[in-house]
């Protein structure tokens, strides 16, 4: 009988690695439509509330690209990022300095699931960027990077 009762648990147990690599990927409309005009929507618990703060605050420098908003856009938007922002899973999100990462990729969860993974693996031209998550992550936009997901292209 106590063996009976000890299963469920350890099943838990074990499970747990697997859905600690998959995101809730809540809807927001405005969230979906800026965002995915240019790459994926990441899920938001990727990141901490203050980087997602200073990304949206620094929009018109995006990486490059100005991605202004108007300001009714723009806030609504980080109102969604900040309610949903990644917790204890995320890892560090803060460079030396304690400036707010802006980059996934730089993220002390990112750098450690990814580390058996080469530049030149990054630098394919099927994948071209870490930040380039669905040319590996099949799943990706749906919130599973689990690793039994991953397909690398050649």
């Amino acid at each position: 009988m106590k063996n009976l009762v000890a299963l469920p648990i350890m099943l838990a147990v074990l499970a747990l690695p697997a859905h600690a690599d998959n995101y809730s990927v809540p809807k927001n409309a405005a969230f979906e439509e800026e965002c995915t005009s240019c790459h994926m929507a990441f899920p938001p618990q990727m990141l901490h509330a203050d980087s997602w703060r200073a990304m949206m605050n620094g929009l018109s420098k995006h990486f490059g690209t100005d991605a202004s908003l108007d300001e009714k856009r723009r806030a609504a938007i980080t109102d969604f990022l900040v309610a949903n922002a990644g917790g204890r899973k995320t890892g560090t999100t803060r460079d030396a300095a304690g400036k707010p990462l802006l980059r996934i990729t730089e993220t002390a969860r990112f750098e450690r699931k990814h580390r058996e993974i080469s530049a030149a693996t990054f630098k394919r031209a099927s994948i071209k960027s870490p930040a380039n998550c669905t040319a590996c992550h099949t799943q990706a936009a749906t919130g599973n990077y689990s690793e039994h997901a991953v397909r690398i292209p050649k």
